[in-house]
């Protein structure tokens, strides 16, 4: 939270709250004709993929999972995931077969985001097992 002044020494003069989104500091963007994310391999703990993001009405993002050498793993390519759409900062990212990743849990793994008109401010593993997420 920020506080400021607008029009010191004026008549108008005031104070004006600000808010920041949670986690939402910087994000990856990606403007209508849409682009893509992809992390190098990485390993995790846990058994959900949850992303603090916002796009517009017509905006999109589907995440991927590929193996470390890049290829998607099955039933967790792009085209498995349905759209998410909206404004959210706790969303747990679903494909056909559900939102279960944990058979991938402390295996190299390279998450790919499709974007379209969409911005991307974080991403976390959850433990949904116990309720509590991971670091």
């Amino acid at each position: 939270m920020f506080f400021i002044t607008r029009h010191y020494m004026q008549d108008s003069w005031h104070i004006e709250r600000l808010l920041l989104r949670t986690d939402g500091f910087a994000s990856v963007n990606a403007p209508w004709s849409g682009g893509q994310m992809l992390t190098k391999p990485l390993t995790f703990s846990g058994d959900a993929l949850s992303l603090n993001y916002s796009t517009s009405a017509a905006g999109s993002i589907r995440v991927e999972i590929q193996d470390a050498a890049g290829s998607p793993l099955p039933g967790f390519a792009a085209d498995d995931c349905p759209a998410i759409i909206g404004d959210e900062i706790d969303r747990t990212v679903q494909w056909k077969g559900g939102s279960d990743i944990g058979q991938f849990a402390g295996t190299p793994v390279r998450l790919r985001f499709v974007l379209r008109d969409a911005d991307l401010f974080s991403l976390k593993f959850n433990d949904t097992t116990d309720g509590k997420d991971l670091p």
